[in-house]
């Protein structure tokens, strides 16, 4: 009597066979996801009860209707997030790049999290010319993604997770296969320069001297017109400091006069407190 296995158990105990097919990149399907990672995956309830017997159009609708983050592991369990365990099950089907097309374009314009998954997917499998070819026009994706993690729930944006798995070594819990600069792929003629949006960088630099430029000239004229015009000023600047110090010469003076006139009424009041005491002082005398 034939026994029945679960796809997992059948696509893992397959690893390293010759029966199984290498994905373009030249990688064992069945081995891109570490160890830990996949035996935490298999025996998650999520991959039992969601991932089992699907194929390439159920994915569509266990993104739409579970999928709420992008991630790898979270919590002190280490758990596979619902991402992951899609992403594992996109291994073991191997969808052609007409469907992951789909997920990309009109999917994923609708659902930001299956263009993500799609996108996650083409960077664990495919070459590094049509990863870069396929990954760099959703630079411009601005939306939301939440992301998960063992710290916890962050926001990114779609053009940042692209960017992530065109940059860095590991991601969602993935070490990630490491691909050539870009740039050895344009001198091998595998890849066409690429065009920024903002456009070519050296035109804006070119830009930015000129605009430099303009300012300085700009700002040289005005001084010149300012000198010109500056000269009245000067002479108005030079009376208004001459009126300035008459003023304060004849404060000065007003202040000195009322400073002697007060020493003189204290001097004569002197004189006639003075005075008064003599006369009292004779006046006693001839009395006595």
């Amino acid at each position: 009597m034939a026994t029945h296995r679960a796809d997992a158990r059948q696509f893992l105990d397959e690893r390293g066979s010759a029966n199984i097919a290498l994905t373009p990149n030249g990688l064992n399907p069945s081995t891109i996801l570490e160890k830990a990672v996949r035996e935490r995956i298999v025996e998650s309830f999520f991959f039992k009860d969601q991932c089992f017997g699907v194929n390439e159009a159920d994915i569509v609708d266990r993104v739409v209707r579970h999928v709420r983050f992008v991630g790898g592991t979270y919590g002190s369990a280490q758990k596979p997030t619902p991402f992951l365990c899609l992403a594992f099950k996109l291994l073991q089907l191997a969808p052609s790049d007409a469907i992951l097309q789909e997920y990309l374009g009109f999917g994923g314009d609708k659902f930001k999290y299956l263009r993500a998954l799609a996108l996650f997917y083409i960077r664990l499998t495919r070459t590094a010319p049509d990863v870069y070819r396929t990954l760099e026009p959703y630079l411009e994706d601005r939306r939301k993604l939440r992301r998960k993690a063992r710290a916890g729930t962050s926001l990114t944006y779609v053009d940042q997770f692209v960017d992530d798995l065109l940059t860095k070594d590991r991601v969602c819990a993935t070490s990630l296969w490491q691909m050539g600069k870009r740039e050895m792929y344009e001198d091998l003629d595998q890849l066409e320069p690429r065009v920024s949006p903002l456009g070519d960088i050296e035109d804006l630099l070119d830009d930015d001297d000129e605009d430099e430029e303009n300012k300085d000239k700009n700002g040289d004229d005005e001084d010149d017109v300012e000198m010109l015009n500056g000269g009245g000023d000067s002479d108005d600047g030079a009376r208004n400091s001459d009126d300035d110090e008459g003023e304060v010469k004849e404060d000065s003076e007003r202040r000195n006069r009322r400073s002697s006139s007060e020493d003189r009424r204290r001097s004569e009041d002197r004189e006639r407190s003075e005075s008064r005491s003599r006369r009292r002082s004779r006046s006693r005398g001839e009395e006595s």
